[in-house]
């Protein structure tokens, strides 16, 4: 059973028998409806959103890793982008992170998940955004964070995963930002982290 998080909230990625060990962090997001000619309505104009994911040593301050459109790979291996979704059009996850817990180094404590928007359109033109953590083995869905409401911003911090006494777990952010890319977040990361 799926947990619909808030934000702030906080859950373990333990589970009966053990912690997972494959885990993906699918990004989904619509354009929204706009009124056309004659009033009727109408799908918005092609949404390029995009999701990284940062990954940060313990002391909070010291950047690792930036997974992104640009860079699909981790050095180490352990977290893999699925590409660039240049609309948004679709259903489901638009962009995936796939993430191999037991590989991630020692080093990384933080593995935090954002958007941005490429093109600078705020997420007034976005609607039915959400992360989702899903368990690659089973592919059952863990916990699901969806933003509502619009507003005059172009990034997002969604999430992050973090490690705790050699145990995984997530928190929902939902920090909004100003950004068209992962590094205009990455001092407002380390601020809230």
């Amino acid at each position: 059973m799926s947990v619909s998080l808030v934000k702030g909230q906080r859950i373990s990625l333990e589970k009966d028998g053990g912690s997972l060990s494959n885990v993906f962090m699918g990004l989904g997001w619509d354009a929204a409806q706009k009124k056309g000619f004659f009033g009727f309505m109408r799908s918005g104009d092609d949404i390029d959103l995009d999701a990284s994911c940062v990954m940060i040593a313990e002391d909070a301050s010291t950047l690792i890793d930036v997974v992104y459109f640009g860079n699909l790979h981790s050095k180490d291996g352990s977290v893999i982008h699925s590409g660039d979704n240049l609309t948004g059009e679709g259903e489901g996850d638009d962009e995936v992170i796939n993430v191999n817990l037991k590989a991630v180094p020692p080093q990384v404590a933080y593995l935090v998940f954002t958007i941005s928007s490429y093109r600078g359109q705020t997420f007034d033109t976005i609607q039915n955004a959400f992360c989702r953590l899903v368990d690659k083995s089973t592919n059952r869905e863990i916990a699901k964070y969806e933003i509502t409401g619009g507003g005059n911003y172009t990034g997002m911090i969604m999430a992050v995963l973090y490690r705790k006494n050699n145990e995984w777990k997530m928190r929902a952010i939902g920090e909004k930002a100003h950004s068209k890319t992962v590094g205009d977040l990455v001092d407002l990361i380390f601020k809230i982290l």
